[in-house]
């Protein structure tokens, strides 16, 4: 039988800097998209647009960083408490999107993501709980 991962602090927050670099990567990929000005009328010339912007590259270089952690991450602790963990990026990429790209987000989607937070906390608080023996 494994012996059950327990979510410590430490890996908490290398989860939590994980979703951040997930929402940072996903700010630098939208920022390369719309380098191009919004014209995606050939597939080549959009490509060529966004390779050059410096954007991409620094969206890619994030997700290099997170999968370096991610993996460390996940020889410490249960997958099945990993990944709703990292489902703060469901909350922060929003954010940034309001924030920053002005994107309107309906009350519907605010009452989801505040579902998604209960979750977490949820998630989180049951793998401090011991599994009682079989």
């Amino acid at each position: 039988m494994l012996k059950r991962k327990r979510l410590t602090l430490k890996i908490f927050l290398f989860l939590v800097g994980i979703d951040f670099l997930e929402t940072f990567a996903q700010f630098c990929f939208k920022k390369a998209a719309l380098s191009c000005g919004g014209n995606i009328g050939g597939a080549l010339r959009f490509i060529q647009a966004v390779a050059a912007s410096p954007f991409l590259w620094a969206g890619l270089a994030s997700v290099a960083v997170i999968f370096a952690i991610w993996t460390a991450a996940l020889s410490r602790i249960d997958l099945s408490v990993a990944v709703p963990v990292c489902s703060i990026s469901y909350i922060t990429i929003p954010l940034v999107a309001v924030l920053y790209f002005h994107e309107q987000i309906s009350l519907l989607r605010w009452c989801g993501i505040f579902f998604i937070i209960a979750g977490i906390l949820l998630v989180s608080a049951s793998s401090k709980h011991k599994e009682a023996p079989c």
